[in-house]
């Protein structure tokens, strides 16, 4: 049935204008929305394709499109790693790593300007293996008091860890969901993020992007003299969550060289490393069983449930074939062009991002990026990594692109500077501005 596709488009622009206007509601609407499709899909027995030898209208026939949702269109693989390796993130912040290695970044400076630069650098290289909203959280107070020893305004460095967190999530598998959303549809394993088919992969275009803003913000940071400044000594709780994250990227690293691996073992290790290291926090660390359900509670859950009901809504929206409509549109607007299509899909990644949840049009997009580079018969990575590049940098470009920009400025008004919209774009713009621009030009060098 022709018209069931049109239901389904219904449903998910509903979705997607109530999450952008309800933030804090978007699990419910995203649940709502996946219940509705299986239902409709159940209901019409349309939408989702039946397999061989079931028959339409039977008991089986309607229970598909529950099981096929939950079985193959839910990606349980990229939530295993997202869970697991929340787990480990939060275990690296409570084990106080991070901020020793930020004192003897501060402490091996030689002036104050390279030593902000420098922080917020490592907050990027954190961010390459740690959630960002949590990146944020523990590099705020090295930040605050780098700023308050020099009587400097914190404002603008906080929206630099902020920046540098977002753009390095995109550099390997367990950046950020998005990373593992792609991985997951173009078969990436971990080591393809750094070389594929014989071409440096996106974590080296990535790589360009941070030094470019590295170069932005010590010409930005550069008035605040060339002073230096005494550091402090952090004492490390433990080193056993440093190890775990260390194991964990080694981990990755092995099972992209096992042939013919099943599709969740990458994340069932990434699983069972973060129990391994929730159970050294009761147990090791003397942890009461509240204190331990509360840690695990305070992991980004909401994530999870949010990812679940957009796989089922895109999935819906896929296999009704409103994809393939829409890839086949978008290669008729470029008329054919490599570079025209090359450029809309990066510049409409960077503005959507810069107002939206990337992660819902990154699962919609792949696809269609995907079908785009086959229609022209080019490396389908040229647009894929330009949707990355695009989605996950243009949620720099204003104060509500990405949980990290707003946790940023909670804890900068928390401090005494509140910062408008206007405040945010100073930086915000040619930041993001500068990182695309440079990040596209390395990608097209590589992969055009």
């Amino acid at each position: 049935m022709e018209y069931m596709k049109w239901f389904v488009l219904a449903i998910a622009v509903l979705m997607y204008a109530l999450v952008i206007v309800f933030q804090d509601k978007k699990v419910l609407f995203t649940s709502v929305a996946a219940v509705l499709v299986v239902v409709l899909a159940s209901a019409t027995g349309s939408i989702f394709v039946l397999p061989a030898g079931v028959v339409p209208g039977s008991a089986r026939a309607l229970l598909y499109p529950l099981s096929h949702s939950l079985l193959e269109i839910v990606n349980w693989n990229v939530l295993l790693i997202y869970l697991g390796s929340m787990a480990i993130a939060a275990l690296f912040i409570y084990s106080k790593v991070p901020a020793r290695i930020a004192d003897a970044i501060i402490g091996g400076c030689g002036n104050t300007g390279i030593a902000m630069v420098a922080i917020l650098a490592m907050t990027g290289i954190i961010s390459i293996f740690v959630e960002n909203v949590a990146t944020v959280l523990v590099m705020a107070p090295i930040a605050l008091a780098l700023c308050r020893k020099i009587k400097a305004n914190p404002v603008y460095f906080m929206i630099g860890l902020a920046v540098m967190s977002n753009l390095e999530g995109t550099a390997t598998l367990v950046g950020d969901p998005p990373s593992m959303i792609f991985a997951s549809y173009a078969s990436y394993n971990f080591n393809d993020f750094f070389v594929h088919d014989g071409r440096l992969s996106i974590f080296f275009i990535i790589q360009a992007g941070m030094l470019a803003g590295c170069v932005f913000f010590y010409c930005f940071f550069a008035r605040n003299g060339k002073n230096r400044i005494a550091a402090e000594k952090t004492d490390v709780v433990s080193w056993f969550p440093f190890c775990l994250l260390l194991l964990m990227i080694a981990g990755l690293a092995a099972v992209s060289f096992i042939p013919a691996a099943p599709s969740f073992l990458s994340g069932l290790f990434v699983f069972l490393l973060g129990l391994i290291g929730v159970l050294w926090y009761k147990l090791c660390q003397k942890k009461t069983v509240a204190e331990t359900l509360q840690m695990v509670k305070d992991l980004d859950w909401e994530t999870i449930f949010f990812l679940i009901g957009i796989f089922v809504v895109i999935g819906g929206i896929r296999e009704a074939g409103l994809l393939d409509d829409f890839a086949a549109f978008l290669a008729k607007v470029t008329g054919g062009s490599k570079l025209a299509g090359f450029v809309i899909i990066l510049l409409v990644s960077v503005v959507i991002s810069g107002f939206v949840d990337n992660v819902p049009y990154i699962i919609a997009m792949l696809p269609v990026a995907g079908s785009m580079a086959a229609a022209m018969n080019l490396h389908a990575e040229l647009y894929m990594f330009a949707l990355l590049v695009g989605s996950c940098l243009g949620g720099n470009l204003t104060p509500f692109g990405a949980s990290a920009n707003i946790v940023s400025m909670g804890i900068i008004k928390k401090e005494g500077y509140p910062i408008d919209f206007s405040g945010w774009l100073k930086v915000g713009v040619p930041f993001t501005v500068i990182t695309t621009g440079v990040a596209a030009a390395v990608l097209w060098l590589l992969w055009a």
